[in-house]
């Protein structure tokens, strides 16, 4: 079989950056995606060069595990030597459970599989699709992420009152709530929190909102007033319209009407 030296360097730079990233997650190392794009470069060069010693048995066992330590140097980033013997550790169980599963997926297809040339049914090699899945599902990880701290960054804390009753809730301003009643932004809180204030048999009011489903009629209320909490002190808005969830929901969803008052 004929392989190109470019993609040979590819394939490898792949796999290997896949592995350090791997186990840079299972270790919890600190490590930037730098270093180990640095180290999985080495690892690529040494891959394709080591073929050309003719190294066989175990001085060819003695060398790949050479590289493997001075890849994990590379890689991570360690204060204590337990910390560096755990990240390789990790990498060198990777590998063993990647070429295993390879090896064994080549011969349920029928095909052969050399190390460090191996390819897929489609002939891609596998180290390459491997890497764009680990980009991708790091790319989704970043958005998550980046999605959450947003969403709690928003959070304020709320305590409604009505009557002698008042009931704490952390929610945030839904820009999609366009929800009014006679005229007045109605705010939605779970069933649980609202049985709390009001009883059933007060609940007079209803309005239609628009869900993923269709449109629905929710139970309404009105609050004598609620406290939010923005990390400013509490802002006090009196007369509040307070709709019930017809699902359960953990955060009370403000109505964006409530922020411009504060």
């Amino acid at each position: 079989m004929q392989v190109y030296v470019e993609l040979a360097l590819a394939e490898n730079f792949c796999m290997d950056f896949t592995l350090l990233t791997c186990a840079k997650f299972v270790c919890k190392n600190m490590c930037s995606y730098r270093r180990m794009a640095a180290g999985a470069a080495l690892g690529a060069c040494f891959a394709v060069v080591f073929p050309l010693f003719g190294l066989t048995g175990a001085w060819a066992v003695a060398v790949k595990i050479a590289s493997g330590l001075a890849l994990a140097a590379i890689s991570g980033r360690f204060s204590r030597f337990k910390d560096y013997l755990k990240y390789f550790v990790a990498f060198l169980v990777l590998s063993f459970l990647l070429g295993g599963a390879l090896i064994a997926i080549f011969s349920l297809a029928g095909q052969s599989y050399l190390p460090a040339q191996g390819y897929m049914l489609s002939s891609v090699p596998v180290g390459i699709p491997m890497f764009f899945a680990l980009v991708l599902a790091l790319a989704c990880r970043a958005a998550a992420k980046k999605f959450i701290s947003r969403r709690a960054k928003n959070t304020v804390r709320c305590v409604i009152y009505r009557g002698e009753r008042k009931v704490e809730q952390y929610g945030f301003f839904d820009s999609g709530n366009r929800v009014y009643a006679s005229g007045c932004p109605v705010s939605v809180i779970s069933a649980a929190a609202a049985a709390y204030l009001v009883d059933s048999g007060e609940l007079k009011e209803s309005v239609k909102v628009r869900t993923v489903t269709g449109e629905k009629c929710i139970k309404i209320f009105t609050a004598d007033k609620i406290e939010i909490y923005n990390g400013e002190g509490a802002h006090t808005i009196k007369c509040v319209k307070i709709g019930i969830s017809p699902r359960g929901i953990s955060r009370a969803v403000l109505h964006p009407d409530l922020a411009e008052e504060l």
